[in-house]
């Protein structure tokens, strides 16, 4: 039963990311400084290593995989190929409550409500 909870707290958690990255884009336009398709690059590669870094690095290690995570997303802004588009005031609150529910199943297998 408590397996059951797990697995819904991360469908709720799953439901929250895509709720709320409905209104995210990733752009392919070319621009014009060479700068900005290398920035787009080392994001990827930044987001990437990150979270694989987070799965495999050893417990006391795994601040260096926060760390390019942080720089990851750094780069897609400066890269200027994230848009984000407004987010209405019921997509916010439905994206945050499955992320707080999803949590809360996952963490402790119960809602505190």
């Amino acid at each position: 039963m408590r397996f059951l909870f797990k697995l819904i707290g991360l469908a709720l958690l799953l439901a929250g990311v895509y709720f709320l990255g409905q209104n995210i884009y990733f752009t392919t336009n070319v621009y014009p400084y060479w700068w900005r398709g290398i920035a787009a690059d080392t994001s990827i590669l930044f987001l990437t290593s990150g979270i694989l870094m987070l799965f495999v690095l050893p417990r006391q290690d795994k601040a260096l995989g926060w760390v390019a995570l942080g720089i990851g997303i750094v780069l897609v802004f400066f890269s200027s190929r994230a848009v984000l588009n407004p987010t209405s005031l019921w997509q916010f609150c439905l994206s945050m409550a499955c992320f707080v529910g999803g949590y809360q199943l996952l963490t402790t297998g119960r809602l505190n409500i």
